[in-house]
């Protein structure tokens, strides 16, 4: 039996969790306040007080850094890379610290992972980080070749449920071909080809559906006139496509309850609005099935979103004539991260050289 401890590292919190094998023996969200992080002049230097916060946490519930036979942190944005379990090494430390691909909060796993697993003694891995890039040549070609599109979505999730529809379907993953639907405040909807994503939306600069925050694909015509209207600037802009759009510009709010509550309450607008999203996630899937040539096996819908029965429903209607709806509402990022590092742990799977295994 092996022990092992998930670290999730978000904008404001640090998801921990300790495993033996799959049976979870702790789970907790430890909340960052917005001002407590303000002292910190970059997300690299928020190290030692996350890793205080996680220690003291398993210390209080009977582990130490010592008992954990791996440590597994959520991958940061890094050099693109094929899916799979990677060990922590220098360089990665380095590109994460230095922020040379991006900032954000999960650039912390790794760091973290290789911090705690140093002291004690443990293994460090991250595990299908979100530039996880597996694209077709021809999926990353756009209409003009100052512009390429990039590999940048939920691979986490989407990776995790692939294979677990798999299993269910009674194959391996790299057997399979599914289109996985990640339903949240991203949307990423991706073309799985036999292990292997070939296509996807990026689902951090807002391209493909509009989003509970995100604007999605919009005319570029429209766009550009928008850019050089003078009433915004770059930054503004870009917090209309990534962060105010969706139904934040729609509605006035990311939350689906709240959106639910206004078309109970008689609200035309936000029925339209969640009626387009749906319909725009829809268009998304059937473009993923043309990537995979029709031949589709099933089509797996999860995040925090398929937990709503009527944004599912508005979806599959669309898309069962392709292949066979499977629903996984919610999200187990902590159990991803684990399970991917007992592969390893276990033989079942050879963890990958960050210096050397950026390409099959």
């Amino acid at each position: 039996m092996s022990l092992i401890l998930a670290i999730n590292p978000g904008s404001t919190s640090t998801k921990v969790a300790v495993y033996e094998n799959e049976k979870k023996l702790l789970a907790e969200s430890l909340d960052h306040p917005l001002k407590t992080l303000a002292q910190f002049p970059e997300i690299s230097a928020q190290q030692d007080f996350r890793k205080e916060a996680i220690v003291s946490l398993i210390n209080e519930a009977g582990y130490s850094c010592h008992d954990m036979d791996a440590v597994v942190g959520r991958g940061g944005l890094l050099k693109p890379m094929p899916g799979g379990v990677y060990r922590v090494c220098q360089q990665m430390l380095t590109d994460l610290r230095e922020e040379r691909f991006g900032v954000h909060a999960c650039n912390l796993g790794a760091i973290l992972a290789d911090d705690i697993a140093t002291e004690g003694g443990a293994q460090a891995f991250i595990v299908d980080p979100p530039v996880v890039d597996e694209f077709a040549d021809v999926a990353r070609v756009t209409g003009h070749p100052g512009i390429m599109r990039k590999s940048k979505f939920h691979a986490l999730n989407h990776k995790a449920i692939g294979r677990r529809c798999a299993v269910e379907l009674g194959h391996r993953y790299d057997e399979v071909r599914l289109v996985v639907a990640h339903l949240g405040g991203g949307i990423t909807v991706a073309a799985h080809d036999l292990g292997r994503v070939v296509d996807a939306n990026d689902g951090l600069d807002a391209e493909g559906p509009m989003t509970p925050e995100r604007a999605g694909t919009l005319p570029a015509g429209d766009l550009a006139s928008l850019c050089f209207s003078g009433e915004h600037s770059h930054e503004e802009v870009k917090w209309m496509l990534t962060s105010g759009g969706g139904l934040v510009a729609h509605l006035g709010t990311n939350d689906l309850r709240e959106v639910k509550k206004m078309i109970a309450a008689g609200n035309k607008e936000a029925n339209l609005s969640f009626r387009a999203m749906a319909y725009q996630v829809a268009k998304e899937v059937g473009a993923c099935a043309c990537a995979l040539s029709g031949s589709v096996d099933a089509i797996a819908l999860t995040g925090g979103m398929a937990h709503d029965e009527e944004f599912v429903e508005l979806i599959r209607s669309r898309v069962e004539w392709i292949a066979p709806v499977k629903v996984y509402a919610g999200e187990d990022e902590l159990l991803s991260l684990t399970t991917g590092a007992l592969r390893v742990i276990q033989g079942a799977e050879v963890a990958k050289d960050y210096l050397h295994d950026l390409s099959d």
